[in-house]
């Protein structure tokens, strides 16, 4: 509690003109939330990155940046009947290059758009390297799971009130310059914030939760000053009896109030998947699962994707096209890397680098359920 009070006073001094314009909007009543929902597709659609990019640095740089691949991979995603797709930013690209950034934001919206597709933008990301580096990105490491993905802001501006402003600047102004844009679904303000990377760069500290904790509503503050017409979120993805907001931690309370539409990341079981949808319901508001499937671990298209028709829940699967992220493979290649053999089954993506399938079933599905109206499963 002690550092929390100290970032408070940092933050304070370093940035004393904090203070949200007037103009901001308020959190969308329910009514407001379930309208917007009631006018859009049934969301279904992956996490993306295109294949010849190993994290949001190089899929945005100007030097590596791709919309002939970008253009081919949306295309096969049209093809399934798909209509948004979860698509990572990153402050470090604002600062390097403002207005190419936003220029390559408004040519990705373009080709989104001619393959009927709504990004939602996360902004913040708190997973896998906390150390990123602009420019050139290190090749993957043979065998393990997305092994080049940076977090943002990282632990270095996560830790410097004196970096705030920076941050700050960013997200008002991503978020002012494409705020009345209907090519875009929404805005994720900060992917799992209090994951701790326990598998990979571990750091459990309680300076590192309280400054997330610190930090993460004045994301939203500043993301709901630039007038957004999209809906703000952030999901939640641990623990459980989500209905229960007394129970849960700071930055979950701050996911679940501050969210215009709750969105939820769950990797299980469907029997587990229907609890946490069910406990999310409670909330009144549209819920969209932005983080599922994986297949040795229990979650995948057959399962829970007809789940999430019925309860008309939006459907993002984390991986698209297998390529530099090497998201096929399981978690567990951070201890043991898949070099001398393949795992047993693709642990995420939907497509080969070729634009062939990895199992025609699944493809089958995703067609038959987007193509039905909400909330309808057609029977095969």
């Amino acid at each position: 509690m002690r550092t929390l009070f100290l970032c408070l006073a940092l933050l304070a001094l370093a940035a004393p003109d904090f203070v949200v314009s007037a103009g901001a909007r308020e959190v969308w009543t329910k009514d407001q939330a379930n309208q917007w929902y009631g006018k859009q597709k049934w969301l279904v659609g992956s996490n993306y990155i295109n294949a010849d990019s190993i994290n949001q640095l190089e899929m945005w740089q100007a030097e590596s940046f791709n919309p002939a691949q970008i253009d081919k991979e949306l295309g096969w995603a049209q093809g399934l009947g798909m209509t948004t797709m979860r698509v990572f930013l990153h402050d470090a690209l604002w600062s390097q290059d403002q207005a190419g950034f936003k220029k390559r934001i408004d040519t990705f919206l373009a080709i989104s758009a001619k393959h009927g597709i709504k990004p939602l933008f996360v902004l913040f990301d708190s997973c896998w390297d906390p150390n990123y580096k602009l420019g050139p990105q290190h090749p993957p490491i043979p065998g393990v799971h997305n092994s080049g993905w940076v977090q943002g802001p990282g632990s270095k501006a996560l830790a410097d009130p004196a970096q705030y402003p920076r941050l700050e600047a960013y997200v008002k102004g991503v978020v002012s310059a494409f705020a009345k844009d209907d090519r875009i679904l929404g805005w994720d303000v900060w992917n799992e914030p209090d994951n701790t990377n326990g598998n990979s760069y571990p750091d459990n500290s309680q300076a590192r939760y309280d400054q997330v904790a610190l930090l993460l509503p004045q994301v939203f503050a500043w993301a709901r000053a630039a007038d957004p017409s999209q809906p703000l979120t952030s999901g939640i993805w641990h623990h459980d009896h989500w209905e229960n907001l007394a129970s849960l931690n700071s930055v979950e309370k701050a996911q679940l109030t501050q969210s215009d539409v709750i969105s939820f990341h769950d990797y299980s079981f469907p029997e587990v998947f229907e609890v946490r949808a069910t406990a999310l319901a409670t909330y009144g508001r549209p819920v969209i699962c932005t983080e599922f499937m994986a297949r040795g671990a229990g979650s995948t298209f057959d399962t829970i994707l007809p789940i999430g028709k019925k309860r008309n829940i939006g459907m993002i699967n984390w991986g698209f096209v297998v390529g530099k992220t090497q998201t096929d493979l399981p978690w567990d290649s951070w201890q043991k890397p898949y070099t001398s053999r393949p795992p047993v089954v693709w642990h995420h993506e939907v497509f080969r680098a070729d634009g062939t399938a990895y199992r025609e079933r699944e493809i089958a599905i995703i067609k038959r359920l987007s193509a039905a109206p909400k909330t309808i499963v057609p029977t095969e």
